[in-house]
């Protein structure tokens, strides 16, 4: 005898539509990564503590468990608020965060005597004040959450944050030196030697939605070509005033801000924003010659005039040649590429190094430091979980259904990923050193809270790209591989928690 075939489950009897792929809200999976992420971080820290104190004290694991229950409380929000939230860009965020916390708590060990090395508290010094900040900035990403049902409400207030933004760059430009310099760049605002803040960091944010927005009802007129050259379309000269608008901002935040990376990062968002929406090569083109010509007038006439040029000129004259001075100007730049250096492939080990003798090693030069302790493969394995959070903030881009979310999803990943180029290429003597921090591992407020925002609105477009429609036939989504309106008859894919 032969079993009768067992027949196949219709569509009718399962409720699902022909042609469907389930797919689910992975907030399981999610909370499983967070939860490898602080045991790396852990981890992490007893070996620092072992390299250190020559031994691993029963409290080793209190700042990764700190750092767990506030990761914890955000993945509760998202769960509830944004479940169907790419699942892999908070564990990443997350891992970023707790090794910046474990190696500034490195650096107290360090600079703490000896005695006082194993009872050195949670709080103290500043691996204390940098998980403080944490706290603060993942709860302003859990209100930011709260308070943003759909990533496309915030293109209501457009203009206004565009202007914010404005304002928000160029008050550290009309502020004396006393009030907003910091090691030549003049990027801050200071409240007296005790605190300051960094306007700029969300200046990008609100930038950001105005480019966003405003892209989206100009991309018609901006898309339109001139003439072709070399295979390349090239945009109509009287469609360049935006472009040149952005380009001599920028070149102001290099004149008078006197720093490089801030003033690349503005244009290179504009820009790539510019690209996504209009998919002309010839906008990338024009942005990079505009760039890099305005960059070398500077230099130029910070060679024959000086005055407000004066500071990016010795700042390239450093970076074209930094041993030529190496125990004055060029002493940071030297000592970061001797650290790199010493490092080698696998690294001198966690608190193995000599980070103290890198300036500003728990800011501008925090990965130099950790690049001494943890090798090239280590820093490798840090820039790989930069990339796949890039890699996933482009593919919410990709997959959010509406053009606003495109553009924003799309300029906040890019601006995250040159944010890291800027500052590895400063310290790997790629490009001149500029006054970037390293994103979720350098020391400060400003620029926590700010990315810790930029990965919370990452979160809504990405629930919104995989959250269901309601459809004729039960939930369905997006149709799977693209946008609806460019795939029409695609299968489409059921979404279910």
């Amino acid at each position: 005898m032969t079993a009768a075939a067992t027949p196949a489950a219709s569509p009718a009897t399962t409720g699902e539509q022909p042609g469907v792929r389930l797919a689910r809200s992975r907030r399981n999976a999610e909370l499983s990564l967070l939860a490898l992420a602080m045991v790396l971080v852990a981890a992490y820290g007893a070996t620092v503590e072992a390299n250190l104190l020559d031994t691993v004290t029963p409290d080793f694991w209190v700042p990764a468990a700190a750092l767990g229950a506030v990761f914890l409380g955000l993945h509760l929000v998202i769960r509830f608020l944004a479940p169907y939230a790419d699942p892999a860009l908070l564990p990443a965020v997350a891992l970023l965060n707790g090794l910046g916390v474990g190696f500034l708590r490195r650096i107290d060990l360090n600079d703490a005597l000896p005695a006082d090395r194993e009872t050195l508290a949670i709080f103290a010094g500043t691996g204390g004040r940098q998980l403080a900040w944490t706290l603060v900035s993942v709860i302003l990403a859990a209100a930011l959450l709260v308070l943003m049902r759909d990533h496309r409400s915030v293109s209501r207030y457009a203009y206004t944050l565009g202007l914010a933004g404005i304002v928000l760059v160029m008050i550290p430009a009309v502020l004396p030196g006393r009030f907003s310099e910091i090691n030549g760049a003049k990027l801050w605002i200071k409240f007296g030697d005790a605190f300051s803040i960094q306007p700029g960091e969300f200046a990008k944010l609100a930038l950001l939605v105005f480019f966003a927005y405003y892209l989206v009802r100009k991309r018609e007129v901006l898309s339109l070509a001139s003439r072709r050259f070399l295979g390349i379309d090239f945009p109509r000269g009287r469609d360049l005033g935006p472009v040149v608008v952005v380009w001599l901002i920028s070149l102001l935040v290099l004149i008078f801000e006197k720093d490089l990376g801030t003033s690349l990062l503005y244009f290179g968002m504009f820009v790539v924003t510019l690209y996504i929406a209009t998919e002309r090569v010839s906008w990338l083109l024009i942005g990079l010659v505009l760039f890099f010509g305005g960059a070398y007038l500077a230099y130029i006439l910070g060679d024959l005039v000086g005055g407000p040029f004066a500071n990016f000129y010795l700042r390239a004259e450093i970076w074209l040649d930094p041993f030529a001075d190496p125990h004055d100007k060029g002493y940071q730049l030297v000592q970061g590429l001797l650290a790199l250096g010493t490092g080698g492939l696998f690294g001198a080990g966690p608190g193995g190094g000599q980070p103290g003798l890198l300036p500003e090693v728990q800011n501008d030069f925090i990965f130099a430091g950790i690049g001494e302790e943890i090798g090239l493969f280590g820093l490798s394995a840090l820039l790989v979980v930069y990339l796949l959070i890039v890699e996933r903030g482009l593919r919410a881009a990709l997959a959010v259904r509406d053009s606003f979310g495109k553009l924003l999803a799309g300029g906040l990943a890019f601006t995250l990923g040159l944010q890291v180029f800027v500052i590895v290429g400063g310290i790997s003597k790629l490009i001149p050193l500029t006054g970037q921090t390293t994103p979720f591992l350098s020391a400060g407020g400003s620029s926590l809270m700010a990315n810790w925002l930029l990965i919370a609105v990452l979160l809504r477009v990405s629930d919104g790209a995989r959250r269901p429609v309601t459809g004729g036939g039960g939930k369905v989504a997006r149709p799977a591989g693209g946008p609806p309106e460019q795939l029409h008859g695609a299968p489409t894919e059921v979404i279910r928690p």
